[in-house]
């Protein structure tokens, strides 16, 4: 199986890297090597490696900046997905595309099933929408959210930074999804592919959690493991406390009954992979 990956340096990219199996051929490209926004570029470089996977990791991410650049985030999220779904078909290649939670506007108050209305509140969320239109019926479409990694800017990464420098850190506690270790996400990603799933999915780890809860919860770990030395106190805040130009969703946990079901069990919950991720920091120094 020949595979290419799109947005490879990126966390979900090194993910799919690192738990790809072990018959696929991969070919990965991140922007400098292939600016997905080109659609020549892209016609070109599937129609040279004749994939029969293409999975598409790359995003514009940068969420609070969308709100004054939503033109380059469309392109990127939106009119990019077309033309990568258009270019897979044209070789023959299945096409998996990354989507994200922040398509709903929290107001549900119960887990987002993958049919659930949408009402993006953002810029990113709205180009992410149009992205999830243009990859086409055929597409395996899997919408995540909170993903971390041992690599990359992240919260997890963030919050040992805060914590090690600073006595306290603030943390808003009125916003609750579910973390998603990127690597769990990339391996399911694989299999769901591999079994010839398509259409709207959704996957993140089990659980769910204010990002207060889960700042606790990464003190803890570390502390447990001697990642971080000291103590700081984690003080709850509303998002009202902390305002950023682009609108958080402030539910957005994801009905993944359909994804279970499609991987023959339920995802890990998220402080296992949490502790998961924490091990694998400390051995890498």
């Amino acid at each position: 199986m020949k595979a290419v990956i799109v947005g490879a340096k990126g966390q979900l990219g090194r993910g799919l890297q690192a738990t790809a199996p072990a018959e696929a051929v991969l070919s990965c490209v991140d922007v400098d090597e292939l600016d997905i926004t080109q659609a020549d570029a892209v016609q070109a470089y599937l129609a040279q490696e004749k994939p029969d996977l293409l999975l598409n990791a790359a995003a514009y991410t940068a969420v609070d900046k969308a709100e004054q650049d939503e033109a380059l985030a469309l392109a990127i999220n939106g009119t990019a997905v077309g033309t990568l779904a258009d270019a897979a078909r044209a070789v023959g290649a299945r096409f998996v595309h990354v989507s994200t939670d922040f398509v709903f506007d929290g107001l549900a108050g119960v887990p987002y099933a993958p049919d659930a209305p949408t009402a993006p509140l953002s810029a990113y969320g709205r180009t992410k929408l149009i992205g999830e239109q243009l990859a086409g019926p055929d597409a395996l479409i899997v919408r995540t959210a909170w993903v971390y990694a041992p690599t990359g800017g992240n919260f997890v990464r963030t919050m040992l930074r805060l914590m090690a420098e600073r006595p306290e850190v603030r943390v808003v506690a009125d916003q609750i999804g579910t973390p998603t270790y990127a690597p769990g996400l990339a391996a399911a990603l694989w299999t769901m592919a591999g079994a010839g799933v398509t259409g709207l999915h959704h996957y993140t780890d089990a659980g769910a959690a204010s990002w207060y809860d889960f700042a606790v919860a990464i003190q803890e770990e570390a502390l447990a493991i001697g990642l971080l030395t000291q103590k700081a106190t984690v003080i709850p805040i509303p998002t009202s406390a902390y305002p950023t130009p682009a609108t958080r969703p402030h539910y957005s946990v994801l009905d993944k009954a359909s994804t279970f079901e499609a991987l023959g069990g339920p995802t890990p919950h998220w402080r296992d992979n949490l502790r998961v991720m924490m091990a694998q920091i400390k051995e890498q120094g």
